[in-house]
C-alpha cells in the first residue's frame, strides 16, 4: 500500500483498493497491549509506569462494544488471554465468548499459540454456526518474533530477496519479510473462506494493526519515520465490505482509537461515545489529528494531514517536522503558531486521556 517494491501483501493491497482505506492511520503507541487497549476502549494508553491491562485501576472501561444491542460477541486469540491480561480488558465485553490457546482443533506451534491461518479459519468456522448478528475480534500474532511459518503451510511461497533490497525497503531479515508476506497468505485464506458462508455480504471487515514497527522507511516515508521514530506507530486501517460500502482511499491522518465510532457510525447503531475518537467518516469532522506517546523517552504529541508536532514531559524540547513532501517552507512566525496549536492540542488529548484511564468505568 505504501508502493513498496517488496510487495509482501499483494493480497491484502487488492482489498485496500475495493475498501475504504486510510494510509495515514497512526497508533497512539508501541506496544500489542497498549494498542488493543486503545482499540477497545478508544483511550491513548498514556500510563506511564506499565500497561493500563496490567493496572487494576484502569484496566476496567467502557467500550462502545457493548452499545452494539443484539449482538452475539467474540474475541478470538491464538494463545493465552492472560498474556499482558488480555482477559481482563476483554471482560469489559458483555457476555463475550472467548476463545484462547486449548479451545482449538489446531496445536499450538510458538509461544503464541495456533497459527493465525488455523485461527482464522477456526474462527471462521465457529461464526458461520451462530445465527444472529455478531461482533467479532480476531487477534493475530505470526508476524512477530519468532516469525513461525507452520510446516503444513506448504502452499505459502517464500520469496527469496536480496539483503541490501531488504534493508532498503524496511526490513531487517529474510523471515521477517517471510512473516508479513505469511500475514498476506494468512488474511487471503480467511476471506476466501468467508465469502463462502451466507454472512459475507452483510458483514464488515476491518483490518487494523496493534502498532507499527522499526525498519528503514526512507525509500516511501519522509524522515519522520526514521528520525521521529513514526513508523513504530503507522498501521494501515482498511474497512472492506464490497456489498456495502464503496471504495475510497483516504489520505487525512486518522487514530486507532477512531476505529470503533467508525464501525458503530457505518451500523447506523445508536451509540454514547465516551472514547477520545470519532466516527471518520462524519462529513462534520473538523481537524485531523492522531495523538502520539513515546513512554520511556516521555515524548507526547500530534500528527496531523501535513506535520508531526512532539514536545517532552520531563524536560522542555518541542519539535515540528513535517509528514509530507514538498510542504512549502513556513515563517517564523506560521512555525510558533503552528507549534503553540498543536502543542495545547497534544496536551489536551494526555491529560483528558490520563483522567478517562481512571474516569471512564465500565458500569
Amino acid at each position: 500500500m505504501s508502493g513498496n517494491p517488496l510487495n509482501s501483501t499483494p493480497y491484502f493491497n487488492r482489498m485496500c483498493n475495493e475498501g475504504i482505506f486510510f494510509e495515514r492511520c497512526f497508533t497512539p503507541s508501541f506496544g500489542t497491549a497498549r494498542g488493543v487497549f486503545a482499540t477497545i476502549t478508544g483511550i491513548p494508553d498514556v500510563q506511564l509506569s506499565k500497561f493500563s491491562t496490567r493496572n487494576e485501576e484502569s484496566v476496567n472501561q467502557r467500550t462502545i462494544i457493548n452499545d452494539f444491542d443484539g449482538y452475539e460477541k467474540y474475541y478470538f486469540i491464538g494463545g493465552r488471554s492472560q498474556f499482558n491480561n488480555f482477559k481482563g480488558l476483554i471482560s469489559n465485553i458483555k457476555n463475550v465468548h472467548l476463545f484462547e490457546e486449548g479451545k482449538y482443533k489446531a496445536p499450538s506451534i510458538n509461544v503464541w499459540g495456533i497459527s493465525d491461518k488455523n485461527l482464522f479459519l477456526e474462527a471462521n468456522d465457529i461464526l458461520a454456526k451462530e445465527q444472529k448478528p455478531f461482533f467479532a475480534i480476531i487477534q493475530t500474532a505470526d508476524n512477530h518474533r519468532p516469525f513461525n511459518i507452520p510446516v503444513e503451510d506448504s502452499d505459502f511461497v517464500r520469496r527469496t530477496v536480496p539483503e541490501d533490497s531488504l534493508q532498503n525497503y524496511g526490513f531487517e531479515t529474510l523471515k521477517e519479510y517471510h512473516a508479513f508476506a505469511y500475514t498476506d497468505y494468512c488474511i487471503q485464506k480467511f476471506m476466501e473462506a468467508a465469502r463462502k458462508k451466507p454472512w459475507f455480504e452483510n458483514t464488515i471487515f476491518v483490518f487494523t494493526g496493534d502498532h507499527g514497527v522499526e525498519g528503514n522507511a526512507t525509500a516511501m516515508y519522509p524522515n519522520a519515520w526514521n528520525d521521529q521514530r513514526l513508523s513504530e506507530e503507522h498501521v494501515p486501517l482498511l474497512f472492506y465490505a464490497p456489498a456495502l460500502l464503496a471504495a475510497q482511499k483516504r489520505t487525512e491522518a486518522v487514530s486507532q482509537i477512531d476505529i470503533l465510532p467508525t464501525i458503530a457510525g457505518m451500523m447506523q447503531q445508536p451509540y454514547l461515545n465516551s472514547t477520545l475518537g470519532r466516527d471518520l467518516l462524519d462529513k462534520s469532522k473538523k481537524e485531523n489529528a492522531a495523538f502520539i506517546i513515546y513512554h520511556a523517552p516521555g515524548w507526547i504529541g500530534v500528527v496531523n494531514d501535513d506535520y508531526f508536532f512532539r514536545k517532552n514531559i520531563r524536560f522542555k524540547k518541542e519539535e515540528l517536522v513535517p509528514v509530507r513532501n514538498n510542504l512549502p517552507a513556513l515563517s517564523v512566525q506560521q512555525q510558533d503558531s503552528v507549534k503553540k496549536h498543536l502543542s495545547q492540542l497534544t496536551s489536551a488529548m494526555y491529560e483528558t486521556a490520563r483522567w478517562m484511564l481512571i474516569n471512564n468505568k465500565n458500569k
